[in-house]
């Protein structure tokens, strides 16, 4: 038998990650697991220029930060608070990679993440970060699409 006792949840606080998140809470409950919940600042690579003047990338984090950690309040529904042992991370990188080092870190035994997230063109040139989680977890990953197709009982 399987015994998945931490379950990790990364999040780019995005309409898709918001639908995997049901999957991850019902295999949290199903299993009585923990819950990590991750999320990723991604590291700035252009400078950032406002005016004429550069904003300071470390006041940029900053707000980045502090923005993160009040979404992160809201990520679990009020009514599974009670229900499951949860944890929230906010660490700064690239995302697939500060994923997987997670995984590692926290002996995860499943990731369940949204296939798509805020992606744009990067995606064409990079490739999704789901897929590289896939290739480089040192676990199960659960890769959820949305909109799903709707299974119907017969």
């Amino acid at each position: 038998m399987i015994n998945i006792k931490n379950i990790l949840f990364p999040t780019d606080f995005s309409n898709c990650a918001e639908h995997a998140l049901k999957y991850a809470l019902s295999f949290t409950e199903l299993c009585n697991a923990k819950l990590y919940v991750l999320h990723v600042i991604a590291d700035l690579s252009i400078p950032v220029g406002l005016g004429g003047s550069v904003y300071p990338l470390s006041k940029i984090y900053d707000e980045m930060e502090q923005n993160a950690k009040e979404k992160m309040k809201h990520v679990v529904p009020m009514h599974y608070i009670d229900k499951i042992e949860t944890e929230t991370i906010i660490v700064r990188g690239t995302p697939f990679l500060e994923i997987i080092n997670a995984a590692k870190k926290y002996t995860i035994d499943l990731i369940t993440i949204a296939t798509h997230g805020y992606t744009g063109l990067s995606h064409v040139f990079l490739g999704s970060t789901a897929e590289k989680v896939v290739r480089m977890a040192p676990c199960p990953v659960l890769t959820i699409k949305h909109p799903e197709h709707e299974f119907v009982k017969p």
